[in-house]
């Protein structure tokens, strides 16, 4: 991290303290996580007071960790990274209690200080309400708008305070939060024009989901220990 970064860390230190928890990043990035309760003021202290100006919002996104760190494929010839495609998940069964996990659902926020060319990232855990529910900034930053939206619309987190919180991306009526980690790949229905009735009709997906990679690793032998090196130097 340089030293620009290391006196802004030192001022987010200062004026928070441990209202802001540091989240450690291996490209030398200022992530820092808060309780929802604190977001709206946190916000506004980062953009109204000196040495901080976070003037603008560039992103916000949603996030599911749901099974976050469970190995797909447990090998050791490859790496889930390689070889995910081929994983056979196990079927996720739809949330169904009135409550989820304190630490699935997330709201990450990217800012800016175009003054002070500084970037800094914030993240919100949702808690254990069903539906999960953080308060909106858009009266701090206009551009939240239609992110808070996005979000609302891929993972179903609803943001308290938005003056307008409709779905943005899928159409009217749909069913479920595409995002969400246990949404079904095939979706739940699917859409086609029916010249009979003379309009688009729902129907139940017709498709049967599949594993389309075959969990086979076959040995290769030019990656055989000592051959690679002899073929690059031929």
């Amino acid at each position: 991290m340089n030293k620009r970064y290391q006196a802004l860390a030192a001022r987010v230190l200062s004026r928070f303290g441990d209202q802001l928890t540091r989240v450690e990043s291996t490209c030398g990035e200022l992530t820092y996580e808060l309780a929802r309760e604190d977001l709206v003021a946190t916000a506004q202290a980062l953009r109204n007071e000196d040495g901080l100006q976070f003037d603008t919002l560039i992103d916000l996104c949603g996030i599911d960790y749901l099974t976050w760190g469970q190995a797909e494929w447990q090998t050791k010839d490859a790496t889930g990274t390689g070889f995910s495609r081929a994983a056979q998940r196990e079927t996720v069964l739809p949330e169904i209690s009135d409550t989820f996990e304190p630490r699935r659902f997330a709201v990450v926020y990217h800012l800016t200080s175009v003054s002070r060319n500084h970037r800094i990232r914030l993240r919100v855990f949702t808690g254990p309400d069903n539906p999960p529910i953080v308060p909106s900034i858009v009266e701090v930053w206009n551009s939240a708008n239609w992110y808070e939206r996005e979000a609302f619309d891929l993972f179903g987190i609803l943001f308290e305070g938005h003056p307008d919180l409709r779905r943005i991306l899928t159409d009217y009526g749909f069913i479920g939060y595409p995002f969400r980690k246990d949404f079904p790949l095939i979706g739940n229905v699917e859409v086609k024009y029916d010249l009979t009735e003379g309009r688009v009709v729902y129907q139940p997906v017709s498709i049967e989901p599949r594993t389309l990679v075959p969990r086979i690793i076959r040995d290769d032998s030019r990656y055989a220990s000592g051959q690679a090196d002899e073929a690059a130097d031929g």
